[in-house]
């Protein structure tokens, strides 16, 4: 009897286990199906959340390429106008020269001497020099200095005891340097 009874405590024992272990899946099963709309909700917000993110991207991305381009026209429109305008400058500085010059012209012809006539050539002629050194352009030095091929060109040559080779005898024509850039040698003449 003793063995009957332990197996009815073993079989009672084994069914609540089965009981016990079919209760607890149906709670796993409940609570995965519960989970899995959750779930599901969480992607289709997770993917409404991408979505959102890529249009503002795009969005900024767009607005950046149209700013770029607004200042690329920006830029060549700066860049036009600046060649446009780039002697502007200078032509105002050179007003009071060509007032100079239209006085010396409607000046009393009768009463104009030749020293009156040279003294205001002289007076524009500085008044030139002055702006075009205010500006930046320079006389080349060529007598007596040794021949540069950058900033010289030699058209003639001279056979000048005075003169060591290669030095310049004479300057033909004046040459000029803007800044730091020859913008027209000097025509000179070399000892040989």
């Amino acid at each position: 009897m003793n063995d009957d009874k332990l197996t009815q405590d073993q079989a009672q024992e084994k069914e609540a286990e089965a009981a016990a272990a079919e209760q607890q899946e149906q709670q796993e099963t409940a609570g995965q199906e519960q989970q899995e709309p959750a779930a599901e909700i969480d992607w289709q917000q997770e993917a409404e959340r991408w979505k959102a993110q890529a249009e503002e991207n795009q969005n900024r991305m767009l607005r950046a390429l149209a700013d770029m381009e607004n200042l690329r026209r920006r830029t060549r429109k700066e860049q036009e106008d600046l060649a446009k305008y780039a002697s502007l400058k200078i032509i105002a500085e050179l007003l009071p020269v060509l007032d100079n010059f239209e006085r010396a012209l409607a000046a009393d012809k009768d009463s104009m001497t030749v020293e009156s006539l040279l003294e205001g050539v002289n007076m524009v002629y500085r008044q030139m020099v002055q702006i075009f050194e205010r500006e930046g352009l320079t006389p080349i030095q060529a007598a007596g200095q040794p021949f540069d091929p950058n900033v010289h060109q030699a058209v003639m040559q001279a056979e000048d005891p005075a003169y060591e080779s290669g030095v310049v005898v004479e300057e033909l024509q004046k040459g000029y340097l803007f800044k730091d850039r020859v913008i027209r040698p000097a025509m000179v003449k070399v000892n040989a």
